[in-house]
């Protein structure tokens, strides 16, 4: 617990001593929008957009590991290569360390491109098979012309030998290594010159479980090590669970709920999240009690291309009323450190008490099923654990998600 002190003058107010002396985000992002054109014809004709990002704010902290999480298609990598510069923004505002990089050109990107860096999803496709483990490593130093002391060729040998491989590698080509060995290698390229953010753009979702762990544990030491900055895009919430200080949740373009690791996992506020919860397989169910149900949202994700109006969940969620297919509701603090955008959030007051009325769909927006094995349902019968039969899903329905 942090202590809390007062600030000088006659209206004083207390205020937390760890908020005082937290010093500015290394990056801050304001109204982030990326529409995609559809153009049909000859003439090439806009009609219509893709709406991958429509309206983001958040920012990360110096030294902390921001998580982001959703659905395929929820636009997080579309976010990702944003927040890096690989993609032009339609509007909004991007800073980092207090620059504005929101419009920057590839000449002005080239000096920040040292601080910046990014790993990506597919370690198949981000290496270039033509050229040796040594030339893919070494590229950030020739294209920034730096040259570490005791050359070039040493020190990507010891990168190397800090991801976990070994520097005889130096001249093997790609196709020699394993994907979890491959992603080895991207990490060693981005942490080349000493960047202050990373951003990983599902850096373990194309490797085999075994080799996940390891890949997590050494994003998590050369954090401790090098002192780094990630924003980690992942749709597996117990990979971002292990790895996070703080996670965003993405649905539509939008994020809905933003807090810090413990809140978000014991107490989720925002109805889509607590769906999301419900479906991280535990390997002991008896240890989740009464809790073994999953929520199923019934139907697909709405098209980008034409989002709701309103809530943009209103369509899949079963506490939706009126107000929620008309207003969308803003990503509101309810807690120190928890914001969530919804007009009825779970674990929390609710921010439209006069909109009652349930919508009748929302009735049939989801199931929940029974997920309880044989064996551990005949111990409850027995009267060796608890009771977990199925559940008729009502308008605030009980019952998942947390461990």
């Amino acid at each position: 617990m942090s202590e809390t002190k007062k600030t000088a003058g006659a209206d004083a107010v207390e205020v937390p001593e760890q908020a005082t002396a937290s010093p500015e985000p290394l990056l801050k992002v304001q109204g982030l929008v990326k529409h995609f054109p559809i153009k049909k014809g000859i003439l090439q004709r806009q009609v219509g957009a893709v709406k991958a990002v429509d309206g983001i704010d958040f920012d990360v902290r110096r030294g902390e590991t921001l998580g982001v999480v959703g659905e395929s298609g929820c636009g997080k990598s579309t976010m990702g290569r944003l927040i890096t510069r690989l993609l032009e923004p339609t509007s909004g505002k991007i800073e980092f360390d207090g620059h504005d990089i929101t419009h920057l050109g590839t000449g002005g990107m080239r000096p920040l491109r040292r601080d910046v860096q990014m790993i990506f999803q597919d370690p198949y496709g981000s290496l270039n098979p033509r050229h040796t483990v040594g030339s893919i490593v070494s590229t950030p130093f020739r294209l920034q012309g730096v040259e570490p002391e005791g050359g070039i060729k040493k020190e990507v040998q010891h990168l190397l030998e800090l991801v976990g491989l070994s520097p005889e590698h130096y001249n093997r080509y790609p196709h020699e290594f394993s994907g979890g060995q491959r992603q080895r290698i991207g990490i060693a390229r981005a942490l080349a010159l000493k960047p202050k953010l990373v951003v990983a753009d599902e850096p373990v979702s194309a490797l085999d479980v075994s080799i996940q762990a390891q890949v997590v544990n050494l994003l998590d030491d050369l954090q401790d090590e090098l002192g780094l900055t990630y924003v980690i895009i992942a749709h597996d919430l117990s990979v971002i669970r292990h790895v996070s200080d703080r996670i965003a949740v993405m649905y539509l373009g939008k994020i809905v709920e933003l807090a810090d690791r413990k809140s978000l996992y014991e107490a989720p506020m925002h109805p889509y999240t607590k769906a999301l919860l419900s479906a991280v397989p535990v390997p002991d169910p008896r240890r989740r009690g009464a809790k073994s149900e999953r929520i199923l949202l019934k139907g697909d994700v709405p098209s980008p291309i034409s989002p709701p109006s309103g809530c943009r969940f209103h369509t899949r969620c079963w506490k939706a009323t009126d107000i929620c297919t008309t207003r969308e509701p803003a990503l509101t603090a309810l807690k120190t450190g928890h914001q969530v955008a919804c007009h009825h959030p779970e674990n929390g007051p609710d921010q439209a008490p006069e909109s009652t009325a349930v919508l009748e769909t929302a009735r049939e927006a989801i199931a929940i099923v029974d997920v309880t094995p044989p064996a551990a349902a005949k111990a409850a019968v027995a009267g060796d654990g608890p009771d977990t039969g199925a559940a008729t899903p009502p308008a605030g329905a009980e019952g998942t998600g947390k461990e």
